[in-house]
């Protein structure tokens, strides 16, 4: 048996949904103000009245959104690794099971590594700023790193398990690797500015493949 619905005025029906709504556009602009900020500098250099100005809005309303700077620097953190998923895991899931995956996920980190030497990584800069500071801003850190790690690491063991690479290969010690090369990335192009960082990398991973082929 339906129940009918009685209809209800557009003002009762369609005023606090679209104040909820008009609130989250705003809430997604400051994040996003926010993430430009701090990928210029860094997490440490997020304020209220910093976004506050940005945004041309009252540290009141940037406060009402966040409640707290260190809120401010979660949500910067959160939305970083959305889209570093969108940028560079979520593509790479379309190529074939094994090593074209895990190169897949390899060439899209290194062009977001590079697309990032101007403005910086909040992954990198934020252990730099927070390796030594323990609370819930390290804690968002520690967890968007590590779900980052852990897919290459499940990249690399599905690779053994196709027997792209030998069967005896240590994934551990694999995926580590592959970290280190986008670290030696970074520093290379954006502190020493060497044009040949890219280079660089992409041999590191050719040299890590071919000490693991079967």
């Amino acid at each position: 048996m339906s129940v009918a619905i009685p209809r209800r005025s557009p003002a009762v029906a369609t005023g606090p949904g679209r104040g909820a709504h008009k609130g989250q556009q705003t809430k997604a602009a400051i994040v996003d103000a926010a993430l430009a900020l701090a990928a210029q500098v860094g997490l440490e250099g997020l304020s209220i009245g910093a976004i506050a100005e940005v945004m041309q809005m009252s540290k009141s309303g940037v406060f009402a959104h966040f409640g707290s700077r260190e809120e401010l620097q979660i949500s910067v953190v959160r939305e970083y690794h959305e889209r570093f998923e969108r940028e560079v895991f979520f593509p790479a899931l379309q190529e074939p099971r094994g090593l074209p995956r895990l190169r897949k996920l390899f060439d899209n980190w290194m062009r977001q590594t590079s697309a990032e030497i101007d403005s910086g990584c909040i992954y990198i800069s934020g252990a730099v700023e927070f390796d030594d500071r323990p609370g819930p801003v390290r804690d968002a850190l520690v967890d968007t790193v590590n779900t980052w790690q852990a897919a290459i690491h499940r990249a690399v063991r599905i690779a053994i398990e196709e027997k792209h690479l030998k069967a005896d290969a240590d994934a551990a010690q694999i995926a580590f690797e592959i970290h280190g090369l986008i670290l030696a990335l970074h520093y290379e192009a954006r502190f020493l500015r060497s044009p040949l960082g890219l280079q660089h990398a992409r041999q590191g991973f050719d040299n890590i493949l071919a000490r693991n082929l079967p």
